[in-house]
């Protein structure tokens, strides 16, 4: 499949999980309308939001669950992001269907709240529903922004595991709501969804990586340091070819060390993928990282992809700059090599670092810019005005008729890609893929 039908496949599987939530949303309240008691507010509010809630899991696991229809047709970095947002809507939503549940049952029964809490979790399975719900509220702090600062992102992933623990104990207290209850058909249908969704993360998560190992046999073959704590890994396999990677893309790379087979870590190719050979380029950032530094050289490795759709087939223009930070280069390493160039197209490469010494690949950079006639600039220093508006367009006069390949630290990122909008870039023109958790 091409990048169209990538990304046609994947508007389709938007789309439908979008209308099935339609209907989800509306079926309790046609549920409470045909009812022969009056209708009430709380109790059909607490019914829209816990089938919702039950649904927004499902297509939240959906979107991790690695899915190449939805990797390759929207890109790693928007399904990241949708998943976030998510999280928060359906935390809310079970909080209000908690509180509403129980509101509603203290009106009905003449109690306080706290007896009526009571009360109610001593119903079938609200038990394992109650504990369900602490473990996402647990999940949800340890994701707020100041936590994650202050943890490893391996302890981090561990903890966020901790949602499929809270989907399988909530389960059973969904088929027994009144929505589904006494609805065979409906049960059916629900649990098949969930079966449908638990397939794909096992399919792609787990059962695809092993038949990858086996087949491709990764090990590490060198280990090259790059600049202060930046390192380049090679990895020597088979079948190579098969994987159909592409510069640009980037792998989920799994070491199997005692210290850090549990944690699969997001980096990109840093060099065009060959039929034996793939390259990888790590900073020591976090603590998973920094072990990765001193890898040895036969560890074998276990990868998951190729992820991403920052390749030349989004390039629209004869023109193409690419902007990278830091160890943001690795992927515009790739490209830099391979970007198609003809009579009448430019490439240019803007590389901002700190200094000279944090500079990765300069050798490489300046022989590729040789031999292809493309152009290469280093920004260093301190100054934030380097890649301001007015500085790219000094440094690139007709910018607006340029693709710009963007990937650097997510403050700079952001910057840059505020920079440009005001230089008079299309929106439409800047391709991006983010790698924050």
């Amino acid at each position: 499949m091409n990048r169209r039908d990538h990304r046609a496949a994947s508007d389709a599987a938007v789309g439908i999980m979008v209308a099935i939530g339609v209907l989800v949303a509306v079926w309790p309240v046609v549920v409470a309308v045909a009812a022969p008691v009056p209708f009430a507010v709380l109790p059909v509010l607490a019914h829209v939001a816990g089938m919702l809630a039950g649904y927004g899991v499902l297509v939240l696991m959906t979107l991790m669950s690695r899915w190449p229809v939805l990797e390759r047709g929207v890109g790693s970095d928007r399904l990241a992001r949708w998943h976030a947002r998510g999280g928060r809507i359906v935390l809310t939503l079970v909080l209000v269907h908690a509180w509403a549940a129980t509101q509603a049952w203290a009106d009905s029964r003449e109690v306080s709240l706290s007896v009526a809490l009571w009360q109610v979790l001593g119903m079938p399975w609200l038990i394992s529903a109650t504990v369900a719900t602490v473990l996402l509220v647990g999940v949800a702090v340890v994701s707020v922004r100041i936590a994650r600062r202050r943890l490893s992102y391996e302890r981090w992933h561990l903890v966020h595991l901790l949602t499929y623990v809270a989907i399988a104990l909530s389960f059973l207290h969904q088929l027994g709501g009144p929505d589904l209850a006494g609805r065979p058909v409906l049960q059916v249908l629900w649990a098949l969804m969930y079966a449908h969704a638990f397939g794909l993360v096992l399919r792609h998560r787990v059962i695809a990586p092993v038949r990858a190992a086996a087949r491709h046999r990764l090990r590490v073959a060198a280990v090259v340091p790059e600049a202060p704590g930046v390192v380049s890994i090679i990895l020597d396999g088979e079948h190579l070819g098969e994987l159909r990677a592409e510069p640009g893309q980037f792998f989920r790379w799994r070491f199997l060390t005692p210290d850090t087979w549990l944690t699969a870590h997001p980096f990109s190719l840093s060099a065009p993928p060959g039929a034996h050979r793939l390259r990888l380029t790590v900073k020591a950032l976090g603590d998973g990282s920094r072990l990765l530094q001193a890898i040895e050289v036969g560890t074998w490795v276990v990868a998951e992809g190729p992820y991403g759709a920052m390749t030349a087939d989004l390039r629209t223009r004869r023109e193409v700059l690419l902007v990278a930070g830091g160890v943001g280069i690795t992927p515009m390493r790739a490209l830099f090599e391979t970007m198609p160039l003809g009579p009448g197209t430019g490439l240019t490469l803007l590389y901002r670092a700190r200094d000279r010494d944090q500079i990765v690949f300069r050798a490489e950079l300046d022989a590729i810019a040789t031999h292809r006639g493309a152009r290469v600039v280093y920004l260093l220093g301190d100054d934030p005005d380097l890649l301001s508006a007015a500085s790219l367009l000094r440094l690139v006069p007709n910018l607006a008729e340029h693709d710009v390949y963007l990937c650097g630290p997510p403050g700079m990122a952001q910057v840059v890609r505020t920079n440009l909008e005001q230089a008079g870039l299309p929106v439409e023109q800047l391709h991006e893929e983010r790698f924050a958790f």
